[in-house]
């Protein structure tokens, strides 16, 4: 079986940037529940930036990989 490298790195580059973007879009809902006291919604929320961070260090990992 023949990988493909570059095409492999340019998918995993664009899923580390749509996870950026998902991250973002999540930090931008924390933002102003930050004064809030909803830990019922930023817990969660909190949760899954985290979550998105892990993954883009892991794809990014797997795209350096393919160099």
């Amino acid at each position: 079986m023949n990988i493909d490298l570059v095409a492999l790195s340019a998918e995993l580059t664009a899923l580390e940037e749509y996870l950026v973007r998902a991250r973002d879009r999540v930090e931008g809902l924390i933002t102003p529940l930050r004064s809030t006291e909803r830990e019922d919604i930023l817990s969660p929320l909190y949760e899954s930036e985290r979550l998105l961070r892990s993954a883009e260090r892991a794809i990014s990992r797997a795209e350096r990989a393919t160099r």
